[in-house]
C-alpha cells in the first residue's frame, strides 16, 4: 500500500449512512480521508448519520453529511456547489456510489393469484434505474463539470451478483446492476484521458439492511454462508477494505473491471 495517499483528500459517498457506504465511510477515514456524505432518512436515521459523522470526527477527519435524495437534479446541484467550496481545487480523491433503493416485486402477478398481487409498474422501474444506475452518470458528468474529478481520482459502484441470476422480487434491481455495470465500462473508457478510474465492486452476500429488504433473503444468506469456501458470510468490512487498497493506487490502470469481493463465493454457490 502507499502510506499516506489518503491523508487529507476528500471522499463523496452516497448511501453513508448504511451498510456499504457507512463501512467504507470509517475504512477511509481511518486512513486519513475527509468524508462527504449523502444519505436520505427520516428522524430515526438522521439519528446514526449523526452519530457516524461523530466517529469520523473522532478519526480526526473532516465531514459534512447531506440528508438528501441524491437521485433529485436539484440536490446533487446543491451538494456539488458546496462540495466545490470545501475541497478546494484538488477535488475529489474518492467517488462511491452506493445507493440501494429500488423496488422489490416481480414483473408479473403469480399464476395462482387472481392478478391483484404487487408486480412492476412503470414508475418502479422507472425509479429503480434511475436511483441505482442512471444516477452514477448523471453525479460523475456533475462531479467532472465542478473541475472534481482530477487525475488519480477513483470512482467504485455497488453491484451484485444479481446481474447473472434470477430472483421472483429482485427483477427491477437486477436490471439496474446490470446497467449500472455497463455505466461503469462506458465511463471507464470516457475517463481513461484523464487519469480517472472506475470499477464495480460485486460484493458476497452482506447482512445490509437494504440486502434484508429483499423477501427471500433469509433463504440466500443460508445457501451462501453454506457454500463460501471462507464458511462465512461476506462484511462491510470485508468490503471497505478492498475499496481502500484500491484508492490507495496512484494510476488509474485497473478501470472498467468488476471486482469480486466475495470470499470466492461466486465460485461455489
Amino acid at each position: 500500500m502507499a502510506a499516506g495517499v489518503l491523508d487529507g483528500v476528500w471522499s463523496l459517498i452516497l448511501g453513508v449512512s448504511g451498510g456499504m457506504g457507512r463501512g467504507c465511510a470509517l475504512a477511509l477515514a481511518e486512513q486519513g480521508s475527509n468524508i462527504l456524505g449523502v444519505h436520505l432518512d427520516t428522524a430515526a436515521g438522521q439519528s446514526a448519520a449523526d452519530e457516524l459523522e461523530r466517529q469520523l470526527r473522532g478519526l480526526g477527519v473532516q465531514t459534512r453529511f447531506f440528508n438528501e435524495n441524491a437521485a433529485s437534479d436539484r440536490s446533487r446541484a446543491k451538494i456539488i456547489a458546496e462540495a466545490a467550496g470545501l475541497v478546494g481545487p484538488a477535488g475529489v480523491r474518492v467517488f462511491m456510489h452506493s445507493l440501494a433503493f429500488g423496488s422489490l416485486v416481480p414483473f408479473l402477478p403469480g399464476p395462482d393469484g387472481d392478478g391483484d398481487e404487487p408486480h412492476a409498474t412503470r414508475a418502479q422501474m422507472d425509479m429503480t434505474l434511475t436511483v441505482m444506475a442512471h444516477s452514477l452518470v448523471y453525479w460523475t458528468q456533475d462531479l467532472l463539470a465542478a473541475g472534481l474529478l482530477g487525475a488519480g481520482a477513483k470512482i467504485f459502484a455497488m453491484t451484485s451478483a444479481g446481474t447473472a441470476r434470477v430472483t421472483r422480487s429482485y427483477g427491477m434491481v437486477s436490471a439496474a446492476k446490470c446497467a449500472l455495470e455497463s455505466h461503469v465500462r462506458q465511463l471507464a473508457v470516457e475517463l481513461a484521458p484523464r487519469a480517472v478510474s472506475v470499477n464495480a465492486i460485486r460484493a458476497g452476500i452482506t447482512l445490509t439492511e437494504s440486502f434484508l429488504r429483499i423477501p427471500e433473503s433469509g433463504e440466500l444468506s443460508e445457501r451462501a454462508r453454506l457454500g463460501n469456501p471462507h464458511g462465512r458470510l461476506t462484511t462491510e468490512q470485508d468490503v471497505a477494505e478492498a475499496v481502500v487498497l484500491l484508492a490507495q493506487a496512484r494510476s488509474s490502470w485497473l478501470t472498467g473491471n468488476v471486482i469480486g469481493v466475495d470470499g470466492g463465493e461466486i465460485l461455489t454457490v
